[in-house]
C-alpha cells in the first residue's frame, strides 16, 4: 500500500512539472509578459470590456453586420473574429484612433493610453488567442515589433 502512495505521489508531481513546463514554454513563445497581460486585463476591463467582453469574447452575436445605426459592432477580438489578421502596427492605429477607421463607433485611445499600455491591452487579449491563432499572426511577422509612436497632437 506504501508503495502505492509513494509512486501516486510521484505521479502526480510529474504531472505537475510537467504542465508547469508546458504553460512557461507556451508564454515563451509569446512577444509579451505576464506583467503586461495582468495590467492588460485591469485596461482592457477598464476601458475596452464594456464593448468587447470582459474576456475579449465580443458581446453580439453577428459583428460582421451592421448595427440600426448603421455601424459596425465592436468585434471580438479573442481570436476568434479577425483582429489576429492584422498586425501590430495596424492593432496600435485602431486603438490609438479608433473605429471610425472601419466603420465603428469604437473612441480613440491616443490621449488615455500610453503606448505601454496600448500594449498591454494587446498583450491582454492575445492572451486569449489559442496557440494555432497566435502563431498565424505571428507567421510572417518579425517580432519583437517595436510599435510606432502615438500620432502627434496639432498644436
Amino acid at each position: 500500500m506504501r508503495n502505492h502512495l509513494i509512486l501516486a505521489a510521484l505521479t502526480l508531481i510529474m504531472a505537475m512539472l510537467i504542465a508547469y513546463i508546458l504553460i512557461a514554454d507556451k508564454q515563451s513563445e509569446r512577444w509579451y509578459s505576464i506583467t503586461q497581460t495582468e495590467q492588460g486585463q485591469v485596461l482592457f476591463g477598464q476601458h475596452c470590456a464594456s464593448c468587447h467582453g470582459l474576456k475579449a469574447q465580443g458581446l453580439v452575436a453577428d459583428w460582421k453586420h451592421r448595427d440600426a445605426s448603421g455601424f459596425l459592432p465592436p468585434p471580438p477580438l479573442d481570436g476568434s473574429a479577425h483582429a489576429w489578421h492584422h498586425g501590430m502596427p495596424k492593432l496600435l492605429e485602431i486603438i490609438q484612433q479608433g473605429g471610425s477607421l472601419y466603420d465603428g463607433t469604437m473612441p480613440a485611445f491616443a490621449d488615455v493610453l500610453n503606448a505601454q499600455e496600448q500594449l498591454a491591452v494587446v498583450a491582454y487579449f492575445q492572451s486569449h488567442w489559442n496557440d494555432q491563432t497566435f502563431r498565424l499572426w505571428q507567421a510572417d511577422r518579425k517580432l519583437p515589433i517595436i510599435p510606432p509612436p502615438p500620432p502627434q497632437k496639432n498644436s
